[in-house]
Formats: C-alpha cells, structure tokens, sequence
C-alpha cells in the first residue's frame, strides 16, 4: 500500500494543462478524505522537476501536454521512480491511447467526464496496489478491429514495413535517422498492438499481407 505511513494519507499530484481543469480537479482530490495535493503542474518538464522534489504516491497525468505528452512523463516514472502509481486523466476514449498508456505503465485510465467521487475512489484504489487497466482490458476493445495494425501510429508502420523487408533493428533506425533503443520500443509496441510475441512473427504477416496484395493483382 502506498499510502504515507506517519498520517495515513495518499498524496497525489495532478497533471494538467488546463488551469482551470487542473485546479478544479485538485479541489475534488484534496477535500477527500485521506487524500492530499502536494503538486501540480502543467507541462511534462514542470511535471518531472515536481515530481522528482515531492515523490508523490499517486500521479494523475492528462495525455495532451504543450511540451510532450502524459506518455512521456509517465516512462519516465516508470524508469526513474516506479513507485509512483499513475493514472491517467483524460478526454480522450481511444484504444490507442488506451494501449500506449498501459505499455508506459499506467494502472488506471478515467475520462475528465466521471464523477469527482469516481476520480477519488480510483485513486484509493490505485494506492492500494489495485490495477484497473490491464492487457485483457485492451485485447477486449482491440478484438473489435478487423485489421490487427488499425492502432499503430505512423512511425509504428514504418517500422513494420521495414522489419518485412528483413532490416535489422539498427538498419531500421539508420533508415528513420533515430536511434536503436528507440526502434526497440516502437517494435515492443507494435507486437502488443498486434497481438503477436516475437518480431519474426512481424515479419511472416507482413509477408502474408504483400502475398495476399500480389495474388489480387489483375494478370499484365
């Protein structure tokens, strides 16, 4: 449990850049009981230099940031300090963002439009060690798409591309000008995307796919 051990109280910073929003929120946090706000912020930086100086218990990230996203600050939690719980908040209901926030290490996912009083009991229940998000919950939403890389970003897509034309990890990154580790990450994604648990398994349905193209092709 990660509830402040000397007063029994959840600490909870709040990210948001919507002032408004965010204070709003903060309010609702902070009059429940057992809860406190020990920080606000409203861009990936301020959020990341707050977060390294409070050490909050709970982090509840909106997705859209003016200098990153919610994503960003929530790897970066999950490499720098993963005892943090974070949540994300916010108003967008797509299962892609739904599948990057589980792979950066979110517990729970809310839209702004639930109760104040369901934002504070995910909290509580996020500090007690529950998760609210999980794998199942985005295969559920993904098995309604037909096409298994209907949620892959553009970058994601190239990196599939160039993985069934039989590049390595660094020829891919030399190809798209960023580095390995990067690569790495997009291909993690794509096969969580995907559905799939090895790269060769990439590489098989993107050939299956071109096969499929080539034999629907009118004879020259």
């Amino acid at each position: 449990m990660l509830d402040n051990q000397s007063n029994n109280v959840t600490r909870v910073m709040v990210i948001d850049d919507h002032e408004i929003v965010r204070r709003g929120i903060a309010e609702i946090v902070d009059r429940a009981e057992g809860l406190e706000v020990v920080a606000e912020a409203g861009t990936v930086e301020d959020g990341i230099r707050r977060a390294e100086l409070v050490g909050p218990d709970v982090m509840l990230v909106d997705l859209q940031l003016p200098d990153g996203t919610g994503i960003d600050i929530m790897t970066w939690v999950k490499e720098t300090m993963p005892e943090i719980r974070t949540i994300v908040l916010t108003s967008f209901d797509d299962d892609s963002a739904l599948s990057e926030a589980l792979e950066a290490g979110a517990v729970a996912y809310i839209l702004k439009t639930v109760h104040g009083a369901e934002i504070t009991e995910v909290i509580r229940a996020v500090a007690q060690g529950r998760v609210l998000l999980d794998e199942r919950t985005v295969t559920r939403r993904r098995s309604d798409h037909g096409d298994p890389t209907a949620d892959l970003t553009p970058s994601e897509r190239k990196v599939l591309n160039l993985i069934g034309e039989g590049l390595s990890n660094r020829e891919i990154g030399d190809e798209l000008g960023v580095a390995e580790k990067t690569v790495k990450n997009h291909i993690t994604s794509v096969l969580s995307k995907m559905g799939l648990k090895r790269r060769t398994q990439v590489a098989a349905w993107v050939a299956s796919q071109r096969a499929a193209s080539w034999r629907q092709q009118p004879p020259m």
